[in-house]
């Protein structure tokens, strides 16, 4: 948690003169950056633009203080470098949290809201293998593959960015979780305090996640699913996008096809993202092996108990007795490998 006193690198002045600025009505991020360019200082455009009182920044700064977190003002030397570099780069953030884990490096793991079992199931143990391999994972604490993300990464270092003020929890039955990672890991918002996380946040929220990071991770997007806004603004960020591939016939995935079609970099098991990144840290090169042990037991089960005669995927469960989610993963590998066929009534057969 933060002890509370200030960073060094920007004037007192400064710096409360950015806080003020950002905090202005109709003064956005790149609004904010041609303020700068034109006037040469926060101060002098504050002045000039600022429509928000020193009385409520120093109340805002309260809240913040006693909630345990801090302004980060863009000009700080801990805000972080790939986020500064950004030419919409929120010119303030609110922190609660370990703002260490913005000096590691960072990959963004996102998702469906409405994720499958198996979906998860992929997100956690990537998100867990991720993080033993050194990098922080940052996401924005939606339901779903988000969530899936955070609580696989407590141990190791997760940053939540929300979409509303940072005391604002959504959806509330992350409750928990906002808790957990805020003792820790890092919660980060550019909205100010009590504000409500209305839809075109969003989109600006997703911008900060994949900013943030070397690459984005994407597990189960629908056609319309707002973690392509976040791989869209990764790729115009110049980041690494991977992607999680799914059946052709899973509307699921039908966003994560395209944006493979498109060129994304295909991410079946962790290794495939840390071909491309690098290892942060030589632990890195045992991740995984104990679950591809257990991958290639599970597909080794499922192999032997299916044939060409259309069996029923419940016992396919029943009969390898491993889980469902297992089950599933091995059945979507054969399938787009053009070894399985689906049949009515949930029923599979080899090719």
């Amino acid at each position: 948690m933060f002890d509370g006193s200030q960073a060094d690198g920007l004037d007192p002045t400064e710096r409360r003169a950015r806080v003020r600025l950002a905090r202005s009505a109709r003064i956005g991020p790149v609004t904010f950056h041609e303020a700068l360019r034109h006037f040469g200082s926060a101060r002098a455009a504050s002045a000039a633009l600022a429509t928000v009182s020193e009385t409520a920044i120093a109340r805002e700064e309260e809240c913040l203080a006693d909630a345990g977190g801090r302004f980060l003002v863009m000009g700080d030397p801990d805000y972080p470098r790939a986020l500064a570099a950004l030419p919409d780069a929120p010119p303030v953030l609110s922190a609660i949290g370990r703002l260490e884990l913005l000096q590691a490096p960072i990959l963004a793991v996102v998702g469906a809201r409405e994720a499958s079992v198996a979906g998860h199931r992929i997100a956690g143990e990537l998100a867990r293998d991720l993080g033993t391999a050194g990098f922080a994972i940052a996401s924005g604490l939606a339901r779903g593959i988000d969530t899936a993300a955070h609580r696989a990464a407590l141990a190791s270092g997760t940053i939540a960015v929300l979409a509303g003020g940072i005391d604002q929890v959504y959806p509330l039955q992350n409750r928990v979780l906002y808790a957990q990672i805020a003792d820790q890991g890092l919660l980060l918002s550019e909205q100010p305090w009590g504000t409500p996380p209305i839809a075109r946040a969003f989109p600006r929220r997703n911008r900060i996640v994949s900013g943030l990071a070397q690459g984005v991770v994407v597990v189960e997007a629908a056609a319309r699913s707002g973690s392509l806004i976040t791989a869209h603004r990764a790729a115009e960020q110049g980041r690494e996008v991977f992607v999680v591939p799914g059946s052709p016939i899973d509307p699921r995935y039908e966003g994560s096809n395209n944006l493979l079609r498109d060129g994304a970099n295909l991410a079946a098991h962790v290794n495939d993202i840390l071909s491309v990144l690098g290892r942060p840290r030589h632990s890195a090169q045992v991740v995984g092996k104990t679950e591809q042990k257990r991958s290639s037991g599970a597909s080794s089960q499922v192999l032997a108990a299916l044939s060409t005669v259309p069996t029923a995927v419940d016992e396919l469960v029943r009969r390898c007795q491993v889980s469902a989610a297992a089950v599933a993963e091995v059945l979507l590998a054969l399938e787009l490998e053009g070894r399985l066929e689906r049949h009515r009534g949930n029923r599979v057969s080899l090719i």
